[in-house]
């Protein structure tokens, strides 16, 4: 739509207001977004008002830390998968406790936009236990008291009773209340946004934000917003992290893979579905309706034995994927967990994945068998009512270690190892999860320290070896595990595994590496978008570092910042390939740009977005140098080469009769990991030797006010 068409008197995409709300005094006040908007949304917002109003060293549970949630311009517009929101606040868990973004889908973005908000900053903190109701302009601060101690599913229901059932309730959990550093918030029932935040809003006595929107979302081209949808729809997206193929052969594809998320076949049924059994068929490209039967989360995670107990997939706002699983196991409640269990990741599969294999033979429980789907719905949901954080599924690593090693028994005060019959683990009985948990969740007891992170308990309870196991999987001494690393293309994961300061969650690799197209397709796609074929090696067939993986590498990180920041769901975003044959299976990397111009009308390239992402990257690079501390404990440094992108030892040593760069393992090499941080960093424009902003990035990157702050504080090599 040309700008001449286009009504001024209204704000397209973004809102045009800040909401600001101080608990200390009880004020509410307005700001505008148009000083924020160079930084897009969500992440960027967010990122921006913590570098400016959160000074360096601030302790996170004192009243100068503030929490911002930030929506961005696509959100809630109609865009397929843009419901997502940034938290952002500073770190409960990791080294130097530096600004981390939590990350959540459910309904509170919609919500938060809808009720005219680009972002919501926390401030301050109450004497008293608080909820933040929000009614379009209506925004009061009110008493929580009845509400404090209640878990997240008891707290969601009272308070959708008293304020209404169309309002979203985003609310902490008694580990948040107890200022838990693995605390999360959930909305929507089972939506979480990990990283500390709940413990942040905890010491702040803010319960809860209950929020209700009503008022429209202005977009400047809504044609063609709905044309590209449909579009998206029809020829370009997948199923559940993008992946084009079905998991079965099927008449209709040319190809197959049997990892894939595209789950839905013949025979397969949602099992307790309302009004009984619904199957999932085949559903091919190009039939819109049916986009939402292609995932079917709970089969692909917890396997056959699901399908008996799955009510339906369900899904964030705007998501026609449906990647949540809802489900409707008795023998959870029967364990001390929930009947009505729902998650889309982590949750799903705690036990399976992450404790079977440490626990061995301390436990008779097998993967993909129903014991093992009722001990993942119990600690699942057990998990999220508590409002506990998992930190990437490191805290059922660290709880099967501590119990299978001896370290609980070394550890732990007489009174308080005997306090749990510690053989249900032996005898097939799942409640031990749920009674550890719940402990672990008030905080005050010396089992809770599992819950501050490795970077505390593994020095406290003097295990630091655990840090340098594969089995750990803490991939940075920081304090944070992998997510899609060295296994995702080599050192392309292994470096974008650095950049922040928490575990990445980045998919834009990992949907790429498991989209189920031949290797051979797939080079061809990777030439295209990164210069090479060369910048992609198959699963376990590593090849040294180059160019065209550092292209990888960037992008990665680039487009999930600028999904987080627009916003967008990245399990699922970017399109780099498509299930259409016609398309030759290739996907529509313009799409991004294609539906902000549709949303703001303003003229806007893949270029100048992937310019954004890589600008709001360097934004939190900044922050933080600003508080990141030396070897002597003096904060302020901008050594991340030496300080901050370095990794734990067993990536590297990991299968040592196996030498690096021939088939058949995952390890990585020490200098060619050097070179990749080199080639990664000179990719963003940052210093080739520290890793960080330079003068000159920054002026590329408009960022005047970021440069005169650092150069202040003797930050930039070349100022």
């Amino acid at each position: 739509m040309a700008d001449s068409k286009l009504d001024r008197g209204k704000s397209y995409g973004w809102t045009g207001k800040i909401l600001r709300v101080n608990l200390t005094d009880g004020t509410v006040s307005v700001t505008p977004t148009d000083p924020y908007k160079e930084y897009l949304g969500g992440m960027g917002i967010a990122n921006k008002i913590m570098y400016d109003e959160v000074a360096p060293g601030t302790d996170p549970l004192s009243p100068e830390n503030k929490v911002v949630f930030a929506v961005g311009p696509l959100t809630a517009t109609g865009v397929p998968l843009a419901g997502r929101t940034t938290i952002a606040s500073l770190s409960t868990y990791t080294k130097d406790h530096q600004v981390v973004d939590a990350h959540t889908g459910g309904m509170i973005g919609a919500a938060i936009k809808k009720a005219g908000w680009d972002a919501i900053i926390i401030e301050g903190a109450s004497d008293t236990p608080v909820y933040l109701m929000i009614d379009d302009d209506d925004v009061q601060i009110k008493p929580a008291d009845k509400y404090w101690g209640l878990g997240t599913r008891a707290t969601t229901e009272a308070l959708s009773r008293k304020e209404g059932t169309d309002f979203c309730v985003a609310t902490i959990g008694p580990a948040g209340e107890n200022l838990l550093p693995y605390a999360c918030i959930i909305n929507s029932r089972n939506h979480s946004a990990g990283a500390g935040t709940a413990s942040v809003l905890g010491s702040k006595k803010l319960k809860a934000l209950v929020v209700r929107g009503t008022q429209p979302i202005y977009v400047a081209d809504p044609q063609a917003v709905a044309d590209l949808s449909d579009y998206m729809l029809r020829e370009i997206v997948g199923s559940n992290n993008n992946h084009v193929v079905p998991s079965t052969q099927q008449e209709w594809a040319e190809y197959f893979d049997k990892g894939s998320r595209w789950t839905a076949q013949k025979g397969l049924t949602w099992g307790l579905a309302e009004g009984g059994p619904i199957e999932t068929g085949e559903p091919k490209p190009g039939e819109i309706n049916t986009v939402g039967y292609r995932c079917m989360k709970s089969f692909k995670d917890e396997g056959p034995e699901a399908e008996k107990y799955t009510i339906k997939m369900d899904g964030c706002h705007s998501c026609p994927i449906h990647c949540y699983s809802d489900m409707r196991v008795p023998a959870s409640a029967a364990n001390g967990g929930y009947e009505i269990t729902g998650n889309t990741c982590v949750p799903n599969f705690p036990f399976t994945n992450y404790m079977i294999g440490i626990l061995g033979d301390k436990t008779p429980v097998k993967a993909a068998s129903e014991d093992a789907l009722v001990w993942d719905q119990v600690t699942g949901s057990v998990m999220d009512d508590l409002g506990l954080w998992c930190n990437y599924g490191q805290i059922y690593r660290d709880i099967a270690h501590c119990y299978a090693s001896g370290v609980f028994e070394r550890v732990l005060p007489a009174e308080e190892y005997a306090a749990f019959d510690w053989t249900k683990f032996q005898n097939n009985d799942p409640s031990i999860m749920a009674e550890l948990l719940t402990k672990i969740a008030q905080n005050d007891s010396e089992l809770a320290y599992v819950a501050y992170g490795p970077l505390v308990w593994t020095d406290r309870w003097d295990d630091a070896v655990w840090n340098d196991t594969v089995a750990s999987c803490i991939i940075n001494p920081r304090g944070w595990p992998v997510h899609h690393a060295h296994e995702c293309f080599g050192q392309v994961g292994l470096l974008y595994n650095m950049v922040f300061n928490r575990d990445d969650m980045i998919h834009s690799a990992v949907n790429f590496q498991g989209c189920g197209l031949p290797f051979e397709l797939k080079q061809q796609i990777a030439a295209e978008v990164w210069g090479d074929a060369s910048a992609i090696d198959p699963d376990k067939n590593y090849t040294p570092m180059n160019e065209y993986k550092a292209n990888f590498a960037w992008w990665s990180v680039v487009t999930d910042v600028l999904h987080d920041s627009l916003t967008l769901c990245n399990w699922v975003w970017p399109m780099t390939m498509s299930p259409t044959a016609a398309r030759d299976y290739r996907g529509d990397l313009d799409l991004e740009a294609k539906f902000m111009k549709a949303v703001t009308g303003e003229d806007v390239t893949t270029e100048d977005l992937y310019k954004m992402g890589a600008k709001i990257t360097t934004l939190q690079r900044a922050n933080t140098a600003r508080g990141m501390t030396d070897a002597s404990g003096n904060m302020g440094t901008n050594d991340f080469r030496g300080i901050h992108d370095v990794v734990t030892e067993w990536p590297f040593t990991q299968d040592p009769d196996i030498p690096v760069f021939t088939e058949g393992t995952i390890k990585m090499d020490k200098d060619d990991f050097q070179t990749g941080l080199t080639m990664m960093y000179e990719c963003f424009g940052w210093d080739p030797k520290l890793g960080c902003p330079t003068a000159e990035c920054l002026d590329y990157y408009e960022m005047g006010d970021v440069k005169e702050d650092l150069a202040a504080r003797g930050l930039l090599p070349d100022a």
